[in-house]
């Protein structure tokens, strides 16, 4: 297997890329053969370095990214991958450990699973990420609306901008989506069922610890305050008291 290699199904050149780094072949090529199999085009790399340099010349539309790596591991790659140009980053780890994952979240990573993982879900989240792009664009081409303001705090749903202060706060795809779905309903608990079915599309109450992890991502940029916890409901979003 060479460093990079691309899989296209006939008939598909216009579909969306998947550039694929994962340094463990088998994994690597079970992850490409579903993905293509869901119609997507699919490169894989298999360490820090080709990983970039395949992002920059292939430009793909999504990267599922494992964290360890041979020449700098994935965490690197996120940060470099983004300096260049956002995407939607899927993160591999082999440990189920929250301090790992909410590094992953602060260098720009969408979502993470912990290893071993489904190939079905896989799937599905690479599809849920890549949906929320396209909701994103469709936003972007809408006639410009108001911002939505709640005390220091103002979101551009259009631009996908959020300030704090009149500071601009840089959050990725995903937390803004949880932002804006907190911020519909300011003061009232949504519980975390409701807001993996509203921001994931996930109807697997599973992933619950997956919204408790970007909670976490997204008060360190907002600051805490902003998001108040329900223990054992879930959040809701309310300006701190002065």
């Amino acid at each position: 297997m060479t460093d990079v290699q691309q899989q296209t199904n006939n008939g598909l050149g216009n579909q969306r890329r998947v550039l694929v780094v994962e340094d463990e072949p088998t994994i690597a090529e079970s992850i490409a053969a579903r993905l293509g199999a869901e119609g997507f085009r699919v490169a894989v790399s298999h360490d820090g370095p080709t990983a970039v340099d395949c992002f920059q010349t292939w430009q793909p539309d999504l990267v599922v990214l494992d964290v360890m790596l041979p020449g700098f591991d994935g965490l690197e790659v996120c940060r470099r991958i983004q300096s260049v140009r956002p995407v939607p980053v899927l993160m591999l780890t082999a440990r189920d450990d929250e301090t790992d994952m909410l590094v992953g979240l602060g260098v720009g990573a969408d979502d993470y699973m912990t290893k071993p993982f489904s190939m079905r879900e896989l799937a599905a989240r690479v599809n849920v990420l890549l949906r929320r792009v396209e909701r994103a664009q469709l936003a972007a081409r809408a006639p410009v609306g108001g911002t939505l303001r709640l005390g220091e705090l103002e979101i551009d749903h259009v631009q996908r901008r959020v300030r704090v202060s009149g500071d601009d706060v840089h959050l990725t795809p995903t937390e803004f989506d949880l932002l804006v779905c907190l911020a519909q309903q300011p003061r009232a608990v949504l519980t975390r069922e409701q807001l993996l079915a509203e921001v994931w599309d996930w109807t697997d109450a599973s992933g619950t610890r997956t919204v408790d992890s970007h909670v976490k991502a997204l008060r360190r940029k907002i600051g805490a305050a902003w998001i108040r916890t329900v223990h054992g409901v879930g959040y809701a979003l309310e300006a701190p008291t002065p």
